[in-house]
């Protein structure tokens, strides 16, 4: 009978860890399927992304303005720039576990112990994860006379690469070059926001430039990014998806 028991009570903890595994779905989460099984993809709040993929998790810029409550910890953190709406050290704090990796821009490190630094142009795999870093700039918008939101060589983007897919979070920038050098993107998040990144229309002609399968207007607080679909209708293979994300 003990050995029953025991038995049976390590079903119960099996049953239970992979039950606690289990992938978040919300409902802003999509499903993509890549050659390795599901990638979970869940837009949270402003410029914070969620995926989920071969049962690990990647947070994007978490914030803690969205609802994170119900949200799994982190297996790897990517952080864009130091602004405290994409470097928010608390929130990351009781997302990360003790095997938690964390990568970003050298001015982050200087904010946050701990922090694997990736410069534009540079790229890295982390647990099994290839990471590439983009820049993320402002060409023309300006804090003040000669002083950008987004100076040039600051802050990144990333292309994340999910077994056969290709994921592209671009932080906080405009239409730079580089983005015309993009290739074989599946997804793309782009901001839209005003005086901070772009408008709907330098938007819609990113997408044109590097032809994303599926396309997430984000960090757009209260601009009408609904236009965008308008905008790409007559774009064949992109697909413009609008969520909640204020």
């Amino acid at each position: 009978m003990r050995i029953v028991g025991i038995a049976f009570l390590s079903i119960l903890v099996i049953t239970a860890c992979a039950a606690a595994e289990d992938p978040y779905q919300g409902p802003n989460t999509a499903i993509e399927e890549t050659s390795a099984g599901p990638l979970y993809v869940t837009p949270v709040f402003h410029g914070s992304v969620m995926f989920e993929h071969s049962g690990l998790v990647v947070h994007v810029d978490p914030y803690s303005r969205g609802d994170y409550s119900d949200k799994p910890k982190a297996d790897l953190i990517l952080i864009t720039h130091e602004h405290r709406d994409h470097l928010d050290a608390s929130l990351i704090e009781k997302l990360k576990k003790p095997e938690t990796v964390i990568v970003g821009t050298k001015l982050c490190a200087e904010s946050l112990a701990g922090i694997k630094i990736l410069a534009n142009g540079e790229e890295g795999t982390y647990l099994g994860i290839l990471v590439r870093a983009v820049p993320a700039y402002n060409l023309v918008r300006e804090r003040s006379p000669g002083v950008k939101f987004h100076p040039k060589g600051n802050g990144n983007g990333y292309v994340i690469k999910f077994a056969d897919k290709q994921v592209y979070v671009a932080g906080d920038t405009e239409f730079i070059p580089a983005m015309k050098e993009l290739e074989d993107i599946d997804i793309a998040f782009l901001p839209c926001n005003l005086p901070y990144t772009m408008t709907p229309e330098e938007v819609a002609e990113c997408a044109r430039a590097f032809k994303p399968r599926i396309l997430y207007p984000y960090h757009y607080g209260s601009t009408d990014v609904s236009v965008l679909k308008d905008m790409l209708k007559d774009e064949p293979g992109i697909e413009v998806r609008i969520v909640k994300l204020n």
